[in-house]
């Protein structure tokens, strides 16, 4: 995406949510965050994803992270939106703030429109979702266009992967799920290898004989 993306750190905003007004680095501070927007109330597929956010916000919680929703409604619209959203996922409680965005600034200034979808007010509004680290910096983003619907399994299964990440030289391959191997990087010799990751390592035997991909568990 152009703009605010990987790497960069969001800007402190302040804003008026569900639960009040917060500023942003306060609300991220320390923890991990899930940043996520919407185009608008009352629109099918929001209506289901934010439903599944909350079911799923048990999960993010066990792993310390915060759920943050946006949507480009008033406040009183959001807060009749969430009997819906209630509704139509049973046992599921919008117990997260969603950020009040009418004039589409602050979707704007976190880069979370669909440079393609555009109505008589300019670019819409995508579905967007930052993972955003304890430092404040983006570690990760989804930009969906407007019709397509988040895999929440597979918001939980990157956030696993970019804590675990966070805290070992390791990195995630390709269809890994938690609980699964994981390999060591490349900028870790065998013998560093054999102390940072004393329940030992596995080797793959490729044609090259470089001996750069390797599997451990953490």
């Amino acid at each position: 995406m152009p703009g605010l993306t990987i790497g960069d750190t969001i800007p402190d905003l302040q804003v008026d949510t569900t639960q009040g007004k917060i500023k942003l680095h306060q609300f991220c501070s320390d923890t991990w965050t899930i940043l996520f927007s919407h185009p608008g109330d009352f629109t099918p597929v929001c209506t289901t994803e934010l439903g599944k956010m909350a079911q799923y916000a048990s999960e993010f919680n066990k792993r310390g992270v915060m759920l943050l929703g946006m949507s480009c409604d008033d406040l009183e619209s959001h807060k009749e939106w969430i009997k819906d959203i209630e509704a139509h996922t049973p046992g599921a409680k919008v117990n997260y703030p969603i950020i009040s965005d009418p004039k589409r600034e602050i979707i704007k200034q976190l880069n979370m429109v669909d440079p393609d979808e555009k109505d008589s007010n300019g670019n819409l509004p995508s579905r967007a979702l930052h993972i955003v680290g304890p430092d404040k910096k983006i570690k990760l983003s989804f930009l969906y266009p407007a019709q397509t619907g988040r895999n929440i399994d597979e918001v939980l299964r990157v956030v696993e992967s970019l804590q675990k990440a966070s805290k070992h030289k390791i990195a995630t391959p390709a269809n890994w799920k938690p609980g699964e191997p994981v390999v060591i990087s490349p900028d870790v010799t065998n013998e560093q290898a054999k102390d940072m990751f004393p329940q030992g390592f596995k080797t793959a035997d490729l044609p090259s004989k470089k001996e750069y991909l390797r599997f451990t568990t953490v």
